[in-house]
């Protein structure tokens, strides 16, 4: 399994299968593994991030820099687990593992309030003034029952996420 250019065995499919947690079943698998190696073009056995860049849908996010940081250089049992957290059968929790490691933008297991205004930059890009962003992030953070001077843990950011008054409306005016 570590040459792309090689066939998976029954063994490493369930392998696989085992290592995302049986978000996917094995045909679903098998397919993954060629769209590994159409993108893994050098069969190294890995992507890298100019590979990653060739999907469109990935270079043309907005988060897609951030995104890289996760994924270059994975093989295919990591590619695979990667992408089970996009799976339907993902639960909540490891989707909103995934977003938090996209907001870390540090790595430290710590989401700053500049982590999180930079990522609604990078969303919004010009469609809102850093003015309104920060009056959203505020009142979001409040909403939660945090304040804009604090540092969120994984915790903290699954608290925000989950929060039951937490109303995700924003009104962005246009000019």
């Amino acid at each position: 399994m570590g040459n792309a250019s090689s066939m998976l065995t029954q063994y490493d499919i369930e392998e696989v299968q085992e290592h995302c947690n049986y978000l996917f079943s094995q045909q679903e698998i098998v397919s993954l593994y060629e769209r590994f190696c159409q993108l893994d073009r050098s069969a190294k056995g890995f992507i890298s991030e100019d590979e990653f860049l060739s999907i469109p849908e990935f270079s043309l996010n907005p988060l897609s820099k951030r995104l890289l940081r996760m994924v270059d250089g994975l093989n295919f049992k990591d590619f695979v687990a990667f992408l089970s957290t996009f799976s339907a059968k993902a639960s909540l929790q490891q989707k909103i593992e995934l977003i938090f490691k996209v907001y870390d933008i540090d790595g430290k297991g710590r989401v700053t309030f500049k982590d999180l205004l930079e990522i609604l930059r990078d969303l919004t890009g010009s469609f809102m003034s850093e003015e309104q962003r920060e009056q959203v992030l505020t009142k979001v953070l409040e909403e939660a029952g945090y304040s804009k001077d604090c540092t969120l843990s994984l915790d903290d950011f699954i608290q925000i996420i989950d929060h039951p008054g937490l109303k995700m409306e924003v009104e962005v005016p246009i000019d």
